[in-house]
């Protein structure tokens, strides 16, 4: 049986080697580790761009990169788990938005929502004035 692909064919008979990758990366205090996305279904996957221009056109002009061939990247990701490579994925969800922060516990005032809040001995001290009066 011939392995040769035809014109028609909407898939290559065999996988072939993407070449050296464009592989985006996040910088560490022990140098560079590649970044691992999800796909739509939620499975984590390694990406792989055959040129600078379609991962900054993805990923944004600030993202940093290391050139990989594709066996080195998956190698790269079996032993975490991550089986699949995407090459060239057409986009990317954009960034969420900066969120406000919520206030932090001490930030809380009683008397905004009109309940007096009494912890620890004085809440004690308090009950005890109750009774006693």
């Amino acid at each position: 049986m011939s392995t040769a692909t035809h014109p028609e064919d909407p898939e290559p008979s065999g996988r072939f080697p993407a070449g050296p990758l464009y592989v985006p990366v996040r910088p560490g205090p022990a140098g560079c580790s590649a970044r691992f996305f999800r796909t739509p279904p939620g499975q984590r996957t390694a990406v792989g761009f055959t040129s600078e221009r379609r991962l900054t056109a993805t990923l944004g002009t600030d993202q940093p990169w290391i050139r990989l061939s594709e066996p080195a990247l998956r190698a790269l990701a079996e032993p975490l788990g991550v089986r699949c490579l995407t090459v060239d994925p057409p986009f990317s969800a954009p960034a969420p938005a900066t969120a406000k922060p919520l206030p932090a516990w001490r930030d809380w005032d009683p008397q905004h929502v009109g309940v007096l809040r009494v912890t620890g001995a004085a809440a004690v001290v308090s009950c005890l004035n109750l009774l006693i009066s």
